[in-house]
């Protein structure tokens, strides 16, 4: 399989904590449909101090994974939303 593209979308969405509402990532997300996974390339801003836990009310909201070929974050279905 083809590796994702690095440069990417250019659409940027906000990623935030479902639980305290603590902004994680700026995240470039192609397409339209639910995130399910970040490549940790494409990852703008991020605000955790550890990877996949947030840093306010320490829940694991996504766990690493390599995703073709290149370095993700798989995300736990309703930790995150997005805006």
């Amino acid at each position: 399989m083809a590796k994702p593209n690095a440069k990417g979308p250019t659409k940027t969405v906000q990623i935030y904590c479902v639980k305290c509402k603590t902004q994680l990532y700026k995240y470039r997300k192609g397409g339209k449909g639910a995130l399910v996974k970040c490549f940790k390339e494409r990852i703008v801003d991020d605000f955790t101090n550890e990877e996949g836990q947030c840093p306010n009310c320490n829940s694991i909201f996504a766990r690493p994974a390599m995703i073709r070929g290149a370095p993700a974050l798989k995300i736990v279905g309703g930790k995150v939303t997005m805006k």
